[in-house]
């Protein structure tokens, strides 16, 4: 692994961490019937606030693209899973909590599993797979998952408790879609230069996928707090870029038994951190509420 991809993967990581916790911060205050509706998106715009976390996110969402040209998605996307640490960490500064047992074994897992994954895999690039069926049948099962994940949190009686984790995991298989069909663009621009990407459908559909996923995000801040959907957003995305990665862009990780076992115990110890992280106590609690709040309509 590079320094320069580590540098790329990492910052990016910090600047989509802090722009999730200002993001959650203004959307919580959100009208309850924006739920699931592009007007949540219109409402939140007005806030400047969100607008700030938005512009980390973009900056993170650049960099983890310009990551994602340099580098394999399958050793990325564990990096861009450590935006929880910085979650964590400015949440910590904001509500003055100490780390704990809880926020150390949190932050040894996950570092740990990161490491155990790269070191275990060695992910390299490889010749993307020109089966067009495999690329659309892994796609396919990505999105159906997110819109089955989306359906049942909209629908469910318990909207507001398990509804937010749904939907942090249907938003992370998007932006995991999402990063795979980002380097699929950036290869088409090194290939033939803009007029090549533009003539092609990923760019078209990273927008798409990525406008899509905010919504998701901006419903689940909206009804409960941070540490609800943040970690199911963050465990999703870099397990559906892995797949995207290993199944149909190329990417290839050591496939010996000890590898394979490391690489798995590797990704257990992600998600294990991330949920442990995601539910410490430092994280945001959900604001009251009781009554007409600062962006309720009247």
């Amino acid at each position: 692994m590079s320094v320069l991809i580590l540098v790329l993967g990492v910052s990016a990581a910090c600047c989509l961490g802090f722009g999730f916790v200002f993001q959650q911060d203004a959307a919580q205050r959100a009208p309850l019937s924006d739920f699931l509706s592009p007007r949540l998106l219109l409402d939140l715009v007005k806030v400047p606030e969100w607008l700030g976390g938005i512009g980390l996110m973009v900056c993170g969402m650049v960099l983890g693209a310009l990551a994602l040209a340099q580098g394999e998605i399958s050793l990325v996307e564990p990096l861009l899973a450590t935006n929880l640490l910085f979650a964590l960490t400015l949440s910590r500064y904001r509500t003055k909590q100490p780390l704990g047992r809880q926020g150390w074994a949190g932050l040894v897992l996950l570092a740990g599993g990161v490491t155990a994954f790269i070191v275990a895999g060695q992910p390299q690039g490889g010749t993307a797979e020109s089966d067009q069926l495999r690329q659309w049948l892994i796609m396919g099962v990505m999105v159906g998952t997110a819109m089955l994940l989306t359906a049942y949190a909209k629908a469910s009686r318990h909207r507001w408790t398990v509804g937010p984790v749904l939907l942090g995991m249907a938003a992370g298989l998007l932006y995991g879609v999402q990063d795979a069909l980002t380097r699929v663009s950036g290869q088409r621009f090194d290939d033939g230069g803009l007029t090549h990407l533009l003539t092609g459908w990923q760019p078209y559909a990273v927008l798409v996928l990525g406008v899509t996923g905010l919504l998701l995000v901006q419903s689940a801040f909206e009804t409960a707090p941070l540490r609800m959907s943040l970690p199911a957003l963050t465990a999703a995305q870099p397990l559906a870029g892995i797949v995207c990665g290993v199944g149909f862009l190329g990417d290839q990780l050591r496939m010996d038994a000890a590898a394979l076992t490391w690489q798995v115990v590797g990704l257990a110890a992600i998600v294990g951190g991330i949920v442990l992280l995601g539910l410490h106590p430092a994280m945001p609690k959900a604001k009251t509420r009781l009554g007409l709040r600062p962006l309720e309509r009247r």
